[in-house]
């Protein structure tokens, strides 16, 4: 079945050869074609270019997007969409004035998220979670990550990625499940970490592994939860199991998890809002992406990832939602692209980038989607009639998208 969009008023994120991601000025280039065509066959995109050039075919359904602009969907690379209920109580107790911390340190956080994942059921929690899922594809997101990390227990941790499986098998997007078992230390262990730090690497590591259940490994490297130390413990046993690391750093302190995650070459590090000039210095010339997560410096009103900086320096960059129940509950990649460019300083450029082809590249996930290039997935956004992408951001809050296709397909 062969799908041709013509009129495109601009096709954006155009890549004739493929491309792994962009970096330092790199980032400031968008490839456009203005009044393009898009040809799309049996999921893939086939051709494209401008409509002067446009094929003539037969037997072709043929899509008139006049006025209106094309764009890879978007690729969250760092989500926690799949949990149990919600935590706007902690929500109200931060405008009374206790910090993250200081709920965590109450028994709150991701304990209390973890609390409610042990008792719903596994049908329960997948019915939660599709409503998410479809939520965030409606809203232009066509590749995720998903991670697990609200079980903190070997039979709950499975039922999370099991969900996650579930959920790649039943949507047309791709998606990487992540097993974050060392996402906070459980109430029963609080005297005793290593013992849980021992049930990790002994019991869940392999049988995660085993069950083929996560394409990656995750800690959360942070002051009060995972050291240094720790974190180069468990993700030497996970790369033993084959689970590629992806670690959260630098969200509220600076300890060197920047620097574990890199010896262990990390897809990526993600939050950064804390980090140091040391810690710029050792991603440079590495394949680790950094992640910027707005959302969650927006909701909890902490110190944004400097990504002038960092782009300054010549480093890539990817922004993601951080989408979870008790630090950003908000899949909207909408709202993370201008925010970018709202609070991190980024162009319409460099916040497309990465929220398109480095977000793709956060996941291993660049071979498929992120861009417009032959032999990808034709997941691609078609938007209102707008002036230009620099709207995208400009128009932060409004709804720009018209239609979302996964695999050449309209989303109903």
């Amino acid at each position: 079945m062969q799908t041709l969009f013509i009129n495109i008023k601009e096709l954006v994120q155009v890549r004739e050869k493929p491309m792994s991601f962009v970096g330092g000025k790199d980032m400031a280039i968008l490839p456009t074609i203005k009044d393009a065509f898009l040809l799309v066959d049996n999921g893939l995109i086939s051709d494209y270019g401008k409509m002067g050039d446009c094929p003539e075919l037969k037997d072709v359904e043929v899509v008139d997007v006049s006025g209106k602009t094309v764009l890879p969907t978007w690729c969250d690379s760092h989500t926690h969409l799949v949990y149990a209920g919600t935590r706007e109580a902690e929500f109200v107790d931060r405008i009374n004035g206790l910090s993250y911390e200081e709920i965590a340190q109450r028994g709150g956080g991701i304990l209390n998220s973890a609390k409610a994942l042990q008792y719903i059921s596994e049908e329960e929690l997948y019915s939660q979670s599709k409503v998410r899922l479809e939520a965030i594809i409606r809203l232009g997101t066509g590749a995720v990550e998903i991670k697990s990390g609200y079980g903190l227990n070997l039979a709950s941790e499975l039922k999370m990625l099991r969900v996650i499986k579930r959920l790649n098998e039943d949507y047309a997007l791709p998606i990487k499940a992540t097993f974050l078992g060392a996402h906070a230390i459980p109430q029963e262990f609080k005297d005793n970490k290593n013992e849980y730090i021992n049930i990790l690497i002994d019991e869940m590591i392999p049988r995660v592994a085993d069950e083929n259940l996560a394409d990656f490994i995750d800690v959360f490297c942070e002051t009060g939860y995972f050291s240094v130390e720790d974190t180069d413990q468990i993700l030497d046993i996970g790369t033993k199991y084959g689970l590629i690391p992806k670690i959260h750093v630098n969200q509220f302190t600076a300890i060197g998890g920047v620097q574990v995650g890199v010896k262990h070459n990390a897809l990526s590090v993600d939050h950064l809002e804390e980090i140091r000039d040391q810690d710029i210095e050792a991603l440079k010339q590495t394949k680790t992406m950094p992640v910027a997560l707005p959302g969650c410096s927006y909701f909890l009103g902490i110190p944004y990832t400097p990504a002038r900086k960092m782009i300054d320096s010549g480093l890539s960059l990817a922004i993601a939602t951080d989408y979870n129940p008790g630090s950003a509950p908000s899949g909207n990649m909408n709202f993370i692209v201008s925010s970018a460019c709202i609070k991190l300083k980024m162009t319409p450029e460099e916040a497309i980038n990465a929220a398109t082809i480095n977000g793709a590249y956060a996941m291993g996930l660049e071979g498929q989607v992120g861009s417009i290039t032959k032999g990808k997935l034709a997941n691609f956004i078609v938007t209102k009639p707008i002036s230009s992408y620099n709207f995208l951001p400009y128009s932060f809050g409004n709804h720009c998208i018209e239609n979302v296709y996964l695999k050449g397909r309209v989303v109903e």
